[in-house]
C-alpha cells in the first residue's frame, strides 16, 4: 500500500517516463472525496479500462447522471492523446472483488473475479482508454504505447511491479474491458519497468487481441445457470461471448444471448455445435470441452480458451 502520488508527482512520473501530458482544466481538484467522504488511498495498483465510445473525453471528466465524474484519473484518445482527468476518488472501479484487491496489494497471481464485495475506488488509479470495446475497433500502436508508459510510470513511482496491473474484467465480475489481453499487456510493462526511464518498449500491433475463456468457469455455468434461479449468472463474460459465437454460427437465436446467463436454451444450442463437429450421447451434452469450445473460438474469431 502506498499514499498517493500528488498532482505534481504524478505528473513528473508520467512525462519521466516520455509521455507528453494535457490537462484538463481543473482536474487537479476535480475528485468524488467530499461528496462521498470518502479519502483516496491508500493506494494498491492501476485499472485499465476502454471506453465503449469515441470522442469521450468530457464524458470522462462530467460524467453521466446516474454517475458523477470523474470517471477516471486520466483519459487516452486515439489521437488526442494522454489527458489528466481528475486527481482523487473517482469514480472508475465501482465494487470489485476483494481477493483481487489483496492479490494486488502483494503482487500475486489475480484469482478468478467471483463477487462483487470491496470497493476499487478507493485504492486504485484508473486509465480510460478511448475504444469502442467490441473486439473489432483498433488501439493504434501509439495509443497502446502510450497506456504502457502511464501504467508503467505509476508502478515504477510505486516501487510495484506489473503485477500491480489490473484490468477491469479481472477486478469487476461481468466486465469486459479492456477488449486486449491482459497478460500480453503486463508482460509489456514489466519490458518498460526494465528499460530505462523515457525509452518507450516497443509497441504492441493495433489489432485488439482476442478475449479469453476460462474453460473451467464456464463448464461451471453450464452446470450452475439452467437448475438455479431464472436469469442466474456464474460467469458473464465467457458465457456471453460463447453466445455470441453460437448466434455467429446459426445455432442461437440472438435473442437468446447475451444475458450472461449459461441457460437450458444455450445448453441446446452448444449441444447442437457439439453433434455439428461428430460428438454423440453424453458428449453432446451441452457442457463445454476443451476441444469444442476451442474449435468455437477459432471457428468465429471472437475469442481464445484458457483451461
Amino acid at each position: 500500500m502506498a499514499t498517493p502520488l500528488s498532482a505534481a508527482k504524478t505528473l513528473a512520473a508520467l512525462k519521466a517516463e516520455g509521455l507528453s501530458v494535457h490537462e484538463h482544466a481543473g482536474w487537479t481538484t476535480h475528485n468524488r472525496d467530499s461528496a462521498t467522504g470518502k479519502s483516496f488511498g491508500p493506494v494498491i495498483g492501476v485499472l485499465i479500462h476502454h471506453t465503449a465510445g469515441h470522442g469521450d473525453k468530457e464524458l470522462c471528466f462530467k460524467g453521466r447522471s446516474d454517475l458523477p465524474g470523474p470517471l477516471c484519473h486520466a483519459w487516452l484518445g486515439k489521437s488526442d492523446g494522454l489527458w489528466m482527468i481528475g486527481h482523487g476518488r473517482a469514480n472508475h472501479a465501482g465494487s470489485v472483488d476483494l481477493d483481487v484487491l489483496n492479490a494486488l496489494r502483494e503482487e500475486e497471481k489475480l484469482p478468478h473475479d467471483n463477487q462483487a464485495n470491496a470497493d476499487g475506488n478507493d485504492c486504485l488509479y484508473g486509465l480510460e482508454i478511448e475504444n469502442l470495446g467490441d473486439g473489432k475497433d483498433p488501439y493504434p500502436d501509439a495509443q497502446y504505447e502510450k497506456a504502457v508508459l502511464w501504467a508503467a510510470a505509476l508502478c515504477r513511482a510505486h516501487g510495484w511491479s506489473e503485477k500491480s496491473v489490473a484490468g477491469h474484467k479481472e477486478v469487476q465480475p461481468g466486465k469486459i474491458d479492456p477488449s486486449f489481453d491482459m497478460d500480453d499487456f503486463r508482460a509489456d510493462v514489466k519490458k518498460q519497468l526494465a528499460s530505462k526511464v523515457g525509452k518507450p518498449t516497443p509497441s504492441k500491433p493495433s489489432s485488439p487481441g482476442k478475449p479469453r475463456v476460462d474453460l473451467s468457469r464456464l463448464a461451471k455455468a453450464a452446470k450452475t445457470d439452467p437448475g438455479a434461479k431464472q436469469g442466474h449468472v456464474s460467469y458473464m463474460a465467457g458465457t456471453n461471448l460463447t453466445e455470441a459465437a453460437l448466434v455467429k454460427l446459426g445455432y442461437l437465436a440472438k435473442t437468446y444471448a447475451g444475458d450472461g446467463s449459461f441457460g437450458s436454451t444455450t445448453i441446446a444450442a452448444y449441444a447442437k455445435w457439439q453433434r455439428h463437429l461428430g460428438y454423440t450421447g453424453t458428449d453432446a451434452n451441452g457442457i463445454p470441452g476443451k476441444i469444442s469450445l476451442s474449435k468455437l473460438g477459432d471457428r468465429t474469431g471472437l475469442f481464445s480458451v484458457v483451461a
